[in-house]
């Protein structure tokens, strides 16, 4: 993945708490009870989990759990995922009625591996790259493969140097 200026897209805090609510907005009613609603959310950690939460506060969603996946790091990008931890299986069952919510679908090894375990769960993500993208039924805004992008709670502010002279 390149880190290069010309793909970096950089997300505030302000930008994902307004992209995670417009997913919820999508998300609203979508649900596959008699009246719309979820069961509960799933949050892929730990990039889901702000999102998630958002989300579940937006449709009033009570029921949050967490999947631990790791499917890379910075220095080794695997080729499979590992899952670290899982949601309790009571609640999460084959995923029927649940939401699983991350921030990025990026190669798609991630979802494929939890929608392997839970085949009729409903995956959402804020954002979505095209390898990944089959994978997702409902993202705000695709970028392209080769965009990296800058989360919030990856960054910390900094200086930053004019354009022209000096400060």
């Amino acid at each position: 993945m390149t880190n290069s200026a010309e793909k970096a897209f950089h997300v505030s805090w302000d930008q994902m708490h307004r992209d995670a609510r417009a997913l919820a907005w999508r998300l609203d009613g979508q649900g596959p009870s008699g009246d719309g609603t979820w069961k509960a959310v799933v949050a892929i950690t730990r990039g889901g989990m702000v999102p998630g939460c958002i989300v579940a506060r937006e449709l009033n969603i009570r029921v949050v759990d967490t999947i631990s996946v790791k499917s890379y790091s910075h220095q080794d990008q695997a080729d499979s995922a590992q899952i670290l931890k899982s949601p309790d299986p009571e609640i999460v069952g084959d995923g029927e009625g649940i939401l699983i919510v991350d921030d990025l679908v990026d190669s798609g090894k991630t979802l494929d591996a939890v929608r392997k375990l839970y085949p009729a769960a409903h995956f959402a993500t804020v954002y979505a790259k095209p390898k990944g993208r089959p994978l997702v039924q409902t993202f705000i805004t695709e970028v392209s493969q080769d965009t990296w992008i800058y989360f919030p709670w990856d960054l910390e502010l900094a200086y930053a140097k004019p354009l022209r002279g000096d400060a």
